[in-house]
């Protein structure tokens, strides 16, 4: 009884410092996410066309997923509630994370499970784990941790980060190695946001834009004698101008997804009433599931949608402009473009923006591997947000102080 209630006392003293608009955000997302899920693949289900030809359950894809909020959220909570942020920057946890890191993208390689032209699943038995997607938490928590152990040497002397940036290259070049280029697009985001923000290399970044630029050429032409780009990727390349030039080819993901969006209108054809999830769209429930929203829910749902995503991004670039831990700073940093940057090259990506990628939208898209990734991301945020609240209080507590004991020497 005793430990119950000092269970809920240690909840109640640390609940004041949580951070209850970005919780109550999170949590939003993740039900919207489970509706759409279940409205976008219920039929879908039903029919095979999601799992190989097999039917299953209406509910199929939409209890998996109510299963990787319920996982999530209790690693949300315990994160926010019993977590301090300091154990990250402890060097043996930074060596354990990266070792698991690399060990975990060699076994995708060497025994992962080839889908939709990538070979970048773990088949875990209850659930397929996307290694890549713990890289980018890795990536998150790995180089500020870096940064900031160097500071302040590393802002005149980059080269002092050789080791780290090395390190996250190799990672981030054994994703490119299971042909997922969408994930190794949003890791390089990730990674270029936090040095950019950081300050470092920057100059050098834009003096040697030029070659930098003519290196990723010549390694993309390398990649396309040597075959190593997936032909869906090229396919989506050569059609993104004008899909519906070939609308039963090349161009039918986007030209479908094209006309849901444009079904939607304002206030939508109503939940459920979709009709392009009926066999026109091939991932209803993943990358696409944003369209089945704009012809479901219209633009107000998009825009609620857009919104409440964009909050997460705000609000984690006001975390990192009140605290002047550079680590603190750059995790908030890192979260902020790891949401943002997926958020634009999903909506990018089905509105033929750019070239579809297959990455799924942040919280709302069905995958297990995403959305314990993401809400790790967002407890990383909370966890932050919790230690630059107590600092904030710890400093106006001392500053009331001073002026205290400045009061009673004048008097």
């Amino acid at each position: 009884m005793n430990n119950i209630k000092q269970f809920f006392r240690y909840i109640g003293r640390n609940a004041k410092y949580i951070d209850y608009p970005l919780v109550i955000t999170y949590i939003l997302l993740c039900l919207i996410g489970l509706v759409m899920v279940y409205s976008a693949s219920m039929v879908a289900a039903t029919k095979g066309s999601l799992t190989g030809g097999v039917p299953v359950t209406g509910t199929y894809f939409y209890t998996r997923q109510l299963m990787y909020v319920i996982m999530s959220l209790i690693l949300v909570f315990f994160m926010a509630f019993f977590m301090n942020v300091k154990f990250l920057e402890s060097i043996r946890f930074q060596k354990w994370m990266m070792m698991i890191m690399v060990a975990l993208l060699v076994a995708t390689l060497l025994v992962g499970s080839n889908i939709n032209g990538s070979k970048s699943w773990l088949n875990l038995g209850f659930m397929n784990l996307q290694a890549s997607e713990l890289l980018k938490i890795a990536i998150i928590v790995y180089i500020p941790y870096m940064i900031e152990k160097k500071r302040p040497k590393v802002f005149k002397n980059p080269k002092l980060l050789t080791s780290p940036i090395i390190l996250a290259s190799f990672c981030i070049a054994l994703v490119l190695l299971q042909r997922d280029v969408g994930q190794t697009l949003l890791i390089l985001i990730i990674f270029f946001s936090i040095i950019f923000y950081a300050g470092i290399g920057v100059q050098k970044s834009l003096k040697y834009g030029l070659m930098i630029l003519f290196g990723v050429v010549i390694i993309g032409g390398l990649f396309l004698l040597l075959g190593l780009v997936p032909d869906y990727l090229t396919a989506r390349f050569s059609t993104l101008t004008n899909p519906f030039s070939n609308e039963e080819g090349t161009g039918y993901h986007i030209s479908n997804s094209l006309i849901a969006i444009g079904n939607g209108g304002l206030f939508g054809r109503g939940l459920g009433n979709s009709i392009m999830k009926l066999g026109y769209l091939p991932e209803p429930h993943t990358d696409f599931i944003f369209s089945i929203i704009a012809e479901e829910l219209g633009l107000i749902g998009c825009v609620v949608v857009i919104g409440l995503l964009f909050f997460i991004v705000y609000r984690a670039f006001e975390l990192a402009n009140k605290t002047n831990s550079y680590f603190y700073k750059l995790v908030c940093v890192g979260i902020a473009s790891y949401i943002g940057s997926q958020t634009f090259v999903n909506l990018g990506g089905i509105s033929g923006t750019i070239p579809l990628t297959g990455v799924p939208l942040p919280f709302i898209s069905f995958g297990g591997s995403s959305m314990i990734s993401l809400s790790i991301a967002m407890g990383l945020l909370l966890i932050t947000a919790k230690q630059i609240k107590i600092e904030e209080l710890r400093k106006k507590k001392a500053n009331k102080i001073n002026d205290n004991v400045g009061i009673s020497r004048r008097s």
